[in-house]
């Protein structure tokens, strides 16, 4: 190969010879900018045209889903202790897919934090408060009857209904004290 074959050519730039020469520049340059703005404006504008006719497409069918969800839970609940073995597994395997039940982790849940805090440093539980006098969930965690005695404080934990059809990677998860609420 030789140096004329690698080479790109670039073009050449004009450059004005005086003020009008320059003032042209200029509006050129405006003239160039306002039609990317322009062009811009136009796909931003067809973007949100489709994001909002894409939201009116997946609303129906997810409010679809969330009835298939519900049926599905109502049929499971009612079943559960056969479905489970009598409490031995909590997933049901399908050809289609599984669902099943399980457990999220212990969460503090805080009602008033700044009262917590005067409460907890009256009770002498200063291993409750962080440095930035805010209630220390993790602490709270690891010594739940302690701090559920507080008032102000509550330590739960939900159930969730969890639904995970062949070749999908997500799952749809519902927590079950909501689904009872609606099939029930």
């Amino acid at each position: 190969m030789s140096k004329k074959e690698g080479r790109i050519k670039r073009q050449v730039t004009s450059v004005p010879q005086n003020l009008d020469g320059a003032a042209e520049f200029v509006r050129q340059i405006g003239e160039r900018q306002r039609f990317i703005d322009k062009i811009q404006l136009q796909a931003d504008a067809e973007a949100g045209k489709l994001r909002t006719k894409a939201m009116a497409d997946i609303t129906p069918l997810q409010e679809e889903i969330a009835q298939l969800v519900e049926g599905l839970f109502a049929f499971a609940e009612s079943h559960r202790k056969e479905l489970t073995k009598d409490g031995k597994h909590k997933t049901v395997i399908l050809p289609t897919g599984q669902f099943g039940w399980r457990m999220t982790p212990w969460a503090v849940h805080i009602s008033n934090t700044k009262s917590v805090v005067v409460i907890l440093e009256k009770l002498g539980l200063k291993r409750f408060i962080r440095i930035e006098k805010v209630p220390d969930k993790e602490a709270m965690l690891k010594e739940k009857e302690v701090a559920e005695k507080v008032r102000g404080v509550s330590i739960k934990r939900h159930e969730d209904f969890v639904v995970k059809p062949v070749k999908l990677e997500v799952e749809i998860t519902s927590r079950t004290d909501k689904l009872k609420r609606v099939v029930f």
